[in-house]
């Protein structure tokens, strides 16, 4: 019996497999609100109360934070979990902590034709490294090698890296930010918190009128993300905010692909990408994505996928624990 979780600042789920069956059909499976719990470890035992008395052998949980020496510091909780405590908490033989992106790659090689969508056919090579990019609340990367026998994902905060404007709108972006921030990393703006930013910029070089209505309905917004995104269609300020998003999404994705020369190909993961594949599957993306001078024909040739599992980060963390008892 295995159990794994997806573990971020809002929600925790948790689901119980046999590790022998199709990782898609847990035995058991709850989502809890992370915030009302003081620890993982106390979401655990809530989870096993109503599960049937069963041996639990191995454990693995994906965790919005970077895991050092098997333990983490979550991003936005207080929680500090260790694999040594819920192994030692629950008599667990092995547990394993990923970080949230790593849970991701670790769910592409075993993702269906139909839980991705294409953006670009490209040229797959076998065997070869594979990047994953994820715009959520936050910027997450990550990254696949093969060994010689399976891909192997490995973490990276590339996200925090510096944003590299490459247009001078993006340039103007970048000056606009740094009146407000020492460091402007890539998240600022290409994530759901860099969507408003992008927006304000907009907005402050007078690009084009905010309309009242939509001045009202993000006045009340706690996450104005979502209204800005809704708005595109009826809004010049909003249209060009989610346009220069995705160009910088697709500059990024393109920066990560060929740091990591992701000929095996680039997947997007994150709440964001399901939502806006039309947009994501025009130019907007695909040119900045593959204007890397003269590497353009090889970032053409760079396969690229949305994830559209909801739940890739817990399919991940399953497949992480399925391997810790093989």
């Amino acid at each position: 019996m295995l159990l794994a979780g997806d573990i971020g600042g809002t929600k925790t789920v948790l689901a119980l497999y046999d590790a022998n069956t199709d990782l898609r059909t847990p035995l058991h499976k709850k989502r809890f609100p992370s915030a009302s719990y003081g620890s993982l470890k106390d979401i655990i035992r809530e989870f096993l109360r109503d599960v049937p008395s069963t041996s639990i052998e191995a454990a693995a949980f994906g965790l919005a934070g970077p895991v050092v020496n098997g333990a983490a510091q979550l991003t936005n909780l207080s929680w500090y979990e260790s694999e040594t405590e819920i192994k030692d908490a629950f008599g667990l033989t092995k547990v394993a902590l990923l970080n949230d992106l790593v849970a991701i790659a670790n769910a592409v090689p075993i993702l269906t034709s139909d839980e991705t969508i294409t953006l670009n056919k490209g040229n797959r090579v076998p065997e070869t490294s594979i990047a994953v990019i994820a715009p959520g609340t936050g910027l997450g990367e990550a990254y696949l090698t093969w060994d010689g026998a399976r891909y192997r994902p490995y973490p990276s905060e590339g996200g925090h890296a510096d944003f590299a404007p490459s247009s001078a709108d993006e340039l103007g972006l970048l000056n606009f930010l740094y009146k407000h921030h020492d460091h402007v990393s890539t998240e600022r703006v290409c994530s759901g918190m860099g969507i408003p930013n992008i927006y304000d910029y907009l907005k402050a070089s007078g690009f084009a009128a905010e309309p009242p209505w939509l001045k009202a309905q993000l006045a009340q917004a706690e996450d104005r993300t979502p209204i800005i995104a809704a708005a595109a269609g009826n809004c010049a300020l909003a249209e060009r905010t989610m346009e220069m998003f995705v160009s910088i999404l697709g500059a990024e994705a393109g920066n990560l692909a060929l740091t990591f020369l992701a000929t095996g190909g680039l997947y997007l993961g994150g709440g964001i990408p399901p939502r806006i594949i039309d947009l994501l599957q025009s130019e907007t993306f695909l040119t900045p994505f593959a204007s890397k001078g003269r590497f353009e024909k090889l970032m053409r040739d760079i396969p690229i996928e949305v994830i559209n599992q909801p739940e890739a980060a817990l399919l991940g963390a399953a497949r992480a624990g399925q391997l810790l008892l093989e």
